[in-house]
């Protein structure tokens, strides 16, 4: 990109060079989803530890559709209702993979998919005391995002509707108080349904986007990932380079004083 705008998202101790975070469930099959991945320019994939199916009689899973050299892989508690069972998997996933890297899902209803805010900071705690990089999802809550950061996460990814919903950026004031407060990256997280939901809640100032089923369930995932990538960058860019102020008249792009007089009229 070209001018002074740093592009390159930081969440703890990672560097990456795009900020969109894609997942890897709902894409009618593994090639497809090999092929959104490359067309977004994401450098970083979420799996859901749960859902590996270890006991393939073909001997492959899920991982063997990523490639380690070019995605780092977040895997996260999908599919957790406990603070307990999180980090449980938190840890298995851990010694699957090889990383700290942990996104922290503790569902807290089966209908709405929103987290149990009490038990995600509880195993918030325990994880970031084992030494996690932990990326916690949680509501749109400016308060429980600054809690999140006060235990040491390393980033927070706030909702911007339930989960597969698509509806897009929900409550834009919350996740701008969200990114006024944050010391740490501000990832949103969930509902967004398509390219001009990713620049508007880019343009709010976050950090980041992890997109699953916007994606993975459009009629053609791989040219939705293209428009992913691109709606991430220009969001971002016009976040740097500043709104103009929004004004109730018009404001003519041309002055109308100093104009010079029509030929007619100088004579």
């Amino acid at each position: 990109m070209n001018g002074s705008i740093d592009d390159r998202l930081r969440i703890g101790s990672y560097e990456f060079s795009s900020r969109l975070i894609l997942g890897t469930g709902k894409y009618p099959s593994l090639e497809t989803m090999q092929a959104a991945h490359s067309a977004s320019g994401a450098h970083m994939v979420t799996v859901a530890i749960r859902r590996i199916d270890l006991g393939d009689p073909d001997g492959k899973t899920l991982l063997d559709y990523i490639d380690r050299e070019r995605y780092t892989i977040l895997p996260n508690t999908a599919g957790c209702f406990t603070a307990k069972d999180a980090v449980l998997t938190a840890h298995l996933a851990r010694e699957l993979l090889e990383t700290d890297l942990i996104k922290l899902e503790v569902i807290g209803d089966t209908q709405t998919l929103h987290p149990d805010v009490r038990e995600t900071l509880i195993a918030a705690q325990t994880l970031v005391d084992d030494g996690f990089t932990v990326l916690p999802y949680i509501g749109d809550d400016p308060v429980a995002c600054k809690q999140l950061e006060e235990l040491g996460c390393a980033a927070v990814m706030p909702l911007a509707a339930p989960i597969g919903s698509g509806l897009g950026l929900c409550n834009p004031y919350s996740i701008r108080i969200i990114v006024e407060r944050a010391g740490i990256p501000v990832i949103v997280d969930a509902g967004v349904g398509t390219a001009s939901d990713a620049a508007l809640a880019m343009e709010l100032g976050i950090d980041g986007l992890l997109m699953n089923t916007g994606i993975a369930a459009a009629r053609n995932p791989v040219l939705m990932a293209h428009a992913m990538r691109h709606a991430v960058l220009a969001g971002r860019a016009a976040y740097e380079a500043g709104r103009m102020e929004k004004r109730l008249y018009a404001n003519a792009s041309s002055p109308m004083q100093d104009l010079i007089a029509p030929a007619s009229e100088s004579t």
